[in-house]
């Protein structure tokens, strides 16, 4: 059973060897701890701009999203930018802010459900000492997000299988950006989810969690088939096209 906090963060990355990677955040809080407070997210609502780089071929969820509208959000420290559902909003800093200042945003459908943090100014590392069986549910590129010729990938991908769990107390699908390859060989290391950005490190993704991700049909379907069938669902096309859309904003390319 994987048993997930009230508010889901992704803590992650990107290489899928075994060698040193990005590992778990280490934000340092500032002096004053500003606190967050709700900020329905602002901007001129219209079709998000979409990736001009298609998706690996993967299975896909559905052509069409849910939301009849979009907006653009920019974060408080005026550095990045996204666009998601104008139903949705965006909590912005969403709680301490690491010293040297970033971006800490978290964003939450019409019912109040986390769909993604966003976080930057990460300071990251870490060694695989485990590998798991894999899934890549769904992934894809991100131009806007090139460092040093590098394009970072979206991904929602699964650790463990049913002969073989996934990691002990960790949630074992999540999705969200990262900066190395998508896993190759017959296993991974843990799902960690990093992309590398000024002047370290950032996150934008959250681990599937499906008392919180609307997941049609059967509860009592194992954990990681009910992963599967949110990869279909509109609500995680949404999330995609939220998190693919991340970019510098205007002034900070």
């Amino acid at each position: 059973m994987h048993r997930f906090p009230a508010a889901l963060v992704v803590v992650t990355i990107a290489l899928a060897g075994c060698s040193p990677q990005l590992g778990s955040p280490q934000a340092t809080p500032s002096a004053s701890g500003p606190a967050g407070t709700p900020a329905t997210a602002t901007g001129t609502p219209g079709a998000p701009t979409p990736s001009d780089v298609p998706s690996t071929p993967y299975p896909t969820g559905p052509a069409s999203t849910s939301a009849a509208e979009w907006t653009t959000f920019t974060t408080a420290d005026g550095t990045m930018a996204f666009d998601l559902p104008a139903a949705w909003s965006v909590k912005d800093p969403a709680g301490e802010l690491a010293e040297g200042g970033g971006a800490f945003a978290e964003v939450r459908n019409q019912a109040g459900k986390v769909m993604a943090t966003l976080r930057t100014n990460m300071a990251t590392g870490s060694t695989c000492t485990e590998r798991y069986p894999y899934e890549v549910l769904d992934s894809a590129d991100i131009p806007a997000l090139a460092q040093d010729g590098a394009v970072p990938q979206f991904i929602f991908e699964t650790r463990g299988n049913a002969a073989t769990p996934g990691p002990p107390n960790t949630p074992a699908a999540g999705y969200g950006i990262t900066s190395g390859p998508v896993p190759g060989g017959p296993d991974a290391c843990p799902i960690f989810q990093f992309f590398r950005w000024p002047p370290n490190a950032a996150m934008f993704g959250a681990f599937y969690d499906p008392s919180n991700n609307t997941t049609p049909g059967d509860p009592s379907l194992p954990y990681l088939e009910q992963a599967r069938k949110y990869r279909d669902t509109a609500e995680f096309a949404d999330i995609k096209q939220m998190i693919t859309s991340l970019r510098p904003a205007r002034g900070h390319g």
